[in-house]
């Protein structure tokens, strides 16, 4: 099961989503303060009818009134989790930047240990 989840991780191309994460971000901020600060027309009472079909009209129109209310509610709350995993995604990014940042560090330090041992050995034998 690792080894699936290691060939996904080394299919995805960090580069691109490091650079693109702010980038998503902003984007999600943006749809969230559009959608939050567009108002919503809340359903007026209508006049008296005159006419049974103007009752029936006034009534249709009253529930979809109700239901675009509904919606614009549900579409506020939809952008408000995309912003936020927008935001969590930007600070995975990072984090996994920093991890492999300390990854290639510690190969390094691991490469130079390992020279230095072979070298010492190779002195040990040559004056052994």
């Amino acid at each position: 099961m690792a080894i699936g989840w290691l060939s996904v991780l080394q299919a995805v191309p960090w580069s691109d989503v490091i650079i693109n994460a702010p980038k998503v971000a902003e984007g999600a901020k943006k749809l969230w303060s559009t959608v939050s600060k567009k108002p919503v027309d809340a359903p007026t009472a209508s006049q008296a009818p005159t006419a049974s079909s103007s009752s029936m009209l006034d009534a249709r129109v009253t529930a979809l009134e109700a239901n675009a209310a509904q919606l614009h509610e549900q579409l506020v709350a939809s952008s408000e989790l995309i912003k936020a995993l927008a935001e969590q995604n930007t600070q995975l990014i990072q984090g996994i930047e920093a991890n492999r940042l300390k990854v290639k560090w510690l190969a390094g330090l691991a490469l130079v240990g390992a020279v230095t041992g072979m070298v010492s050995v190779g002195l040990l034998l040559a004056h052994g």
